[in-house]
């Protein structure tokens, strides 16, 4: 393997998190990376991986709850979810697309798989929403595989797949077909071919975050393989390079939000006095109004 050099204006990596293996919903077997006091994380607060052969994993899904201050970006590699919420929204997602709610105020939804052939691999992203936003009305929508765009990045078979936010691709910006995500985060899911390198130029303001779900990230220390987080410095451009089996990557850069995060369980907010409200707010069944 030839020597790792990062080039002039790439970002440093600074730390790896692993995933590790929990349980949401009704049981769905999960692996999950939180970092939801960790500032290098912002605007992003949990990735979790679903990923099993085994239907008895996740089939029982996750039924009706609810949600304030945050957003869910939902992407399945392979596998199908269905999403319903208290507003009358419903939608199917399935390999290749992708689900988007804004809770906002407050929303009541669920997310139930489907037993395909193949098993099930996907993604679900917490993002944090402003302080002056958290409270705006909910939304949601989803994003078929077709209408996500599967860009070249080298002549080896390297591709990227744009699913949210804005990307400078080639030294033009290529939007994704979900630009309404809370701090400009934006998604990308990256398949580098073996031993291929790639540059990608970010927002020097913009954190930026990626998960390896498949092969291994080679990097200044060394090589990183599937199922952890690298979490990088400042700098004008992403560096990142496969190991001989290639990798697959989830990619995030969004605007660090800078300000106090109070969490418990469902809902995200600013202080403990607003977590406390959304919990009574949730008991009296006010939280959607």
């Amino acid at each position: 393997m030839r020597e790792f050099t990062l080039r002039p204006g790439a970002r440093p990596l600074l730390r790896v998190v692993a995933s590790q293996a929990s349980a949401d919903g009704a049981g769905v077997k999960i692996q999950r990376v939180a970092g939801f006091q960790s500032p290098d994380f912002s605007p992003f607060l949990m990735l979790d991986e679903i990923r099993s052969d085994n239907a008895d994993d996740y089939i029982a899904g996750f039924p009706p709850h609810p949600h304030r201050g945050i957003e869910t970006l939902t992407y399945m590699l392979n596998g199908e979810f269905e999403h319903r919420d208290h507003l009358g929204n419903r939608g199917a997602v399935s390999t290749g697309g992708a689900q988007w709610m804004r809770a906002g105020r407050g929303i009541v939804h669920s997310e139930m798989p489907a037993a395909g052939e193949g098993g099930m691999h996907g993604f679900q992203l917490w993002i944090n929403m402003a302080a002056a936003d958290k409270m705006n009305k909910a939304t949601w929508r989803d994003i078929q595989a077709a209408e996500i765009p599967e860009l070249p990045l080298d002549g080896q078979g390297s591709q990227i797949r744009l699913v949210a936010g804005r990307w400078n691709i080639g030294g033009e910006e290529k939007p994704a077909p979900l630009t309404d995500a809370a701090a400009e985060a934006a998604v990308a899911d990256i398949r580098l071919a073996g031993n291929a390198e790639v540059q990608l130029s970010l927002p020097e303001e913009h954190s930026a975050l990626v998960f390896v779900y498949r092969g291994a990230l080679v990097t200044e220390r060394g090589a990183i393989s599937r199922g952890n987080m690298l979490l990088y410095g400042a700098g004008e451009s992403l560096q990142l390079r496969a190991q001989d089996q290639g990798a697959g990557l989830l990619c995030l850069h969004g605007l660090p939000l800078r300000e106090p995060i109070a969490h418990y369980g469902p809902f995200v907010m600013n202080s403990r006095e607003e977590i406390e409200q959304a919990l009574r707010d949730y008991n009296n069944g006010t939280l959607t109004d």
